[in-house]
């Protein structure tokens, strides 16, 4: 995972060289069999950095194609032109807290895979040994 709280990975393609790759990109480009130009980016309907929720259908997918405007204006449209980081829950923590709060979500997933309950506590910043309310 890189410091901004996106995913990156590694690959190398048969008689090619070996590039970074977003993962919610190569989920959109498996997913839509379309590849992308290095210029268009992808723009995220949730803002949740690692989210790679990535679907042939736009209507269920949360990333979609675009360019730089469309995401300087998408960015503004949600208010996130103040140099802070899309999510809601997110809204005025420090770089950190959110790259550690991404790490645990992602941690989440690979330990117990798909669980809501661990998902949305990572999502909130909610130790494991935090009681809840009732």
């Amino acid at each position: 995972m890189s410091d901004d709280g996106y995913g990156r990975f590694w690959t190398k393609p048969v008689g090619g060289r070996q590039r970074a790759v977003r993962p919610q990109r190569y989920a959109f480009e498996e997913a839509t069999g379309e590849t992308l130009p290095s210029t268009t980016l992808l723009l995220h309907a949730c803002d949740v950095p690692l989210c790679v929720h990535a679907d042939a259908d736009p209507e269920r997918s949360h990333v979609s194609p675009g360019t730089h405007r469309e995401n300087m204006l998408d960015r503004v449209q949600k208010g996130h032109h103040r140099n802070r980081w899309t999510a809601e829950r997110y809204r005025g923590l420090p770089r950190e807290e959110r790259v550690r709060r991404s790490r645990e979500l992602r941690d989440a997933v690979r330990a117990h895979g798909w669980d809501s309950d661990l998902i949305r506590r990572a999502l909130n910043g909610i130790g494991p040994d935090q009681p809840t309310l009732w």
